[in-house]
């Protein structure tokens, strides 16, 4: 496990994975939109938090978006958010 404020760099399939719940997707929508198993997603999400230092996967983006491993040019907001804000 990596120490703390030492994140390694996520591979492709985690970055890709981290995004799109970072972009609010549950993990069964992640696995439809990607064509694999729910499991598969968590398993993959898991070796993220790990990579990153993470406990979960708020912590996960957040470390993410810090390290420039996500942009935050990349995270979307929805449209109710958008006009409430």
């Amino acid at each position: 496990m990596t120490p703390r404020g030492t994140a390694r760099t996520l591979t492709r399939r985690q970055r890709q994975v981290l995004l799109l719940a970072a972009n609010g997707n549950t993990n069964a929508a992640i696995a439809t939109w990607l064509g694999v198993r729910p499991h598969s997603v968590t398993e993959v999400l898991t070796a993220a938090y790990r990579r990153l230092g993470a406990s979960d996967r708020a912590q996960a983006v957040a470390i993410a978006l810090a390290v420039g491993e996500l942009g935050v040019h990349e995270i979307h907001i929805p449209d109710q958010q958008r006009d409430a804000a």
